[in-house]
């Protein structure tokens, strides 16, 4: 397993990560979410991935018990705030929110301290200095030792770094792959411009990159797709067949590689140098092994080449934040 650097915090961290968006939340079963966990850790992967929301805080609390087993300084450790959680919080970037959702994080993680910190989306609401100075306080106080941000646009990525006598952010944690390349218009250099490495969720789209999903057919019943609590977001792809059957050309392009389309899709990722690592979800250790396999592939001009000519005009490339976030900043 590769390892790169935060941005400039000097934190080291596997490029392939493993993230609980759909999985840990309450998708798989506690024995699962240990069994992936230990099957990580196996491979070479070193950072967890996480947010206060996923599960409402299940996922956290399932890998506070997990990770307790391990030495804190053999891994690095992401959680997010924004959206509200339990009773008596009404979410956003406040100052309040961003100190008690920090404990409260913390408090189920099990820990001390998150290597890393991140507002899960933007806050049009708070003043923008709010914001900063509250996250400053976090890394100053010790329980976050860097600070970063998910799918924020240009102009709210540049507002942070404008607010003065703050903390600057390490990370940008944005939608990422083959069929989804909006963030390498403004988002990567821009963020490269300032030493803000990214940090690329769904890089396997959600297991469609995997050509599990066939045009007109019926998803597989031990898909994702086929599941009520975690098929909801995969429907936006899966409406095309014209996508899906672009997906399946990628098949023969993994074959000459030598890999599997999963890892194809996580290695076309990571040719990127803006990126310090691509999250994955996994609900069986083998899924894991197979994943973090994808760091041992460096892919040639060719394969890419192919990559594009199989997908045709089917990627988006121009630039909208995946979630389709309300613009904008708010100022003191």
């Amino acid at each position: 397993m590769r390892m790169r650097e935060l941005g400039d915090s000097g934190i080291k961290v596997s490029e392939v990560a493993l993230g609980s968006w759909l999985t840990y939340s309450g998708g798989v079963e506690r024995e699962q979410t240990e069994a992936c966990t230990r099957a990580a850790f196996d491979a070479g992967i070193t950072f967890f991935d996480t947010a206060n929301v996923y599960g409402n805080g299940a996922a956290e609390t399932a890998w506070g018990e997990v990770l307790s087993g391990y030495s804190r300084d053999s891994y690095a450790l992401a959680t997010k705030l924004f959206a509200p959680i339990h009773d008596g919080h009404t979410g956003g970037l406040g100052a309040h929110e961003v100190h008690t959702q920090l404990d409260a994080s913390l408090a189920r993680l099990q820990t001390d301290y998150v290597d890393l910190y991140q507002c899960h989306r933007f806050d049009v609401n708070t003043p923008i200095e709010e914001t900063m100075e509250a996250l400053t306080e976090a890394v100053e106080s010790g329980k976050a030792r860097a600070i970063g941000f998910s799918e924020w646009s240009p102009e709210q990525i540049r507002a942070g770094l404008e607010v003065a006598n703050t903390t600057k952010f390490v990370s940008s944690q944005p939608q990422y792959h083959m069929l989804w390349r909006g963030p390498e218009e403004e988002v990567f250099p821009l963020c490269q411009e300032h030493g803000i490495s990214q940090i690329v969720w769904s890089p396997i789209a959600q297991g469609v990159l995997a050509g599990k999903y066939q045009p007109g057919a019926t998803p597989p019943e031990d898909s994702r797709a086929a599941s009520d609590e975690m098929g909801g977001s995969i429907q936006r792809f899966l409406r095309s067949d014209e996508l899906l059957a672009a997906v399946q050309r990628l098949r023969p392009v993994a074959d000459e590689a030598g890999v599997t389309m999963a890892q194809l899709a996580i290695a076309w990722t990571l040719r990127r140098p803006e990126l310090a690592a691509a999250i994955v979800g996994a609900s069986r250790p083998e899924q894991v092994h197979a994943n973090a396999a994808a760091s041992d592939v460096t892919l040639d001009q060719e394969t890419l080449d192919a990559v594009d000519e199989a997908l045709g005009d089917q990627p988006v490339r121009e630039h909208r934040l995946a979630n389709d976030a309300q613009a904008g900043v708010k100022h003191r």
